[in-house]
């Protein structure tokens, strides 16, 4: 069993080390990995509902005979039956990749048998293939559109499926690392990194009209604090958070918005900050 650091200043580094990649599936994305991220920094790869869960698998199984750690995003509304999901799940393991990310997805509708991350979670022990991790969502500070008992539910009758919890953008650590103690699983806290305001408009139009909308209705408080003079920096947001990386917090999941180059930078200078 692997030890956590004792120090606060030890696991705030650790947990900096060996932070995660969020990437999306764009076309230049692959290139952009390959030629900014280390092969030790574990990967996931989102879905986005006006393209599906193609793009998703295909980056995630080239990624992963790069040498990656990677997880795709598996959106349970864009997956249509149990044999669907079969099939998924055997390329994916076929590839070697060994991980996953279950969200319900925002399509307005499913396109099948499954509505929400809880009933494909119950399907997948019957695909015959099984993953070493398998991250699902939560939200610390609250949905835009569900009811916080209702998230706490989703949670607990989830948790047994799922090897750990990726946090929805974090603000407000305090908020945040008492949310993670009485998760019970593992909470990676999620955090943008070195993204500017023009990125994340070229972002939010690269997405879709519908699911832009929907991420800029979800992520409306983020965008007024990067957009506020001397607003949200994710170097001050870790600072508040690094006392909790010695208790709740098991790890950090970056938001990279596709800036690859600028975010493995961000990295490397606050460990070299504290080395």
């Amino acid at each position: 069993m692997t030890t956590r650091p004792t120090d606060s200043r030890t696991a705030f580094a650790d947990a900096i080390r060996r932070a995660g990649y969020e990437v999306l599936p764009f076309p230049s994305a692959h290139d952009k990995v390959l030629a900014h991220v280390p092969a030790e920094v574990p990967l996931t790869v989102t879905t986005t509902e006006a393209k599906g869960l193609e793009p998703t698998l295909d980056l995630a199984v080239r990624l992963r005979a790069a040498g990656y750690r990677v997880a795709p995003h598996l959106a349970a509304r864009l997956v249509r039956d149990k044999e669907h999901l079969t099939d998924i799940a055997a390329r994916l393991g076929e590839a070697g990749v060994d991980r996953l990310f279950v969200i319900g997805g925002d399509a307005a509708e499913p396109v099948g048998v499954f509505p929400d991350a809880l009933s494909l979670l119950e399907a997948l022990g019957d695909t015959g293939y099984s993953f070493e991790s398998v991250g699902i969502g939560g939200y610390p500070e609250g949905h835009g559109r569900i009811p916080d008992a209702a998230l706490s539910q989703a949670l607990r009758d989830k948790a047994p499926y799922a090897t750990h919890v990726v946090t929805q953008l974090c603000f407000d650590a305090a908020t945040t690392t008492r949310w993670a103690a009485r998760a019970g699983l593992p909470v990676h806290v999620g955090v943008p990194g070195a993204v500017s305001r023009q990125k994340l408009i070229r972002v939010s139009a690269g997405l879709g009209l519908g699911q832009s909308a929907r991420f800029l209705a979800k992520q409306q408080s983020m965008f007024w604090r990067f957009f506020l003079p001397g607003g949200y920096r994710a170097d001050r947001l870790l600072d508040r958070l690094a006392p909790g990386f010695n208790g709740p917090l098991a790890g950090i999941h970056v938001f990279t918005f596709n800036d690859l180059e600028a975010t493995e930078a961000w990295r490397e200078q606050l460990l070299a900050r504290l080395s």
